[in-house]
């Protein structure tokens, strides 16, 4: 996780990623924890581009990986990227978010 955007300067390419929800499906067995992705490039389709890999990889890769000592069962997808431009600013964004599905490996 990113944790925050201090220190970023306007027009860098940023992979955002933040804890947005999430809660204990099973207990003591399996968590949820729902994560947002935002990608910032200075062009739009690239950062539209750079987002699509994103989710590729997340859907497809992060299954089966285990980190931190954490299993990662599954990813859902909750909302596929959309172009949000950056209030602040008015660069080019893309935000989506899934849902990451793991045990205690």
């Amino acid at each position: 996780m990113t944790g925050d955007l201090v220190g970023r300067e306007a027009g860098q390419t940023t992979v955002y990623l933040a804890q947005s929800g999430g809660h204990r499906l099973v207990r003591d067995r399996m968590d949820r924890a729902d994560i947002e992705v935002d990608v910032y490039h200075q062009e739009r389709a690239e950062a539209a581009r750079i987002a699509g890999l994103v989710r590729q990889h997340l859907l497809e890769q992060l299954p089966g990986l285990v980190a931190g000592g954490a299993l990662v069962l599954d990813v859902a997808e909750i909302s596929s990227p959309r172009y949000y431009p950056d209030e602040a600013s008015r660069e080019h964004m893309y935000g989506a978010e899934v849902a990451v599905f793991f045990v205690e490996d």
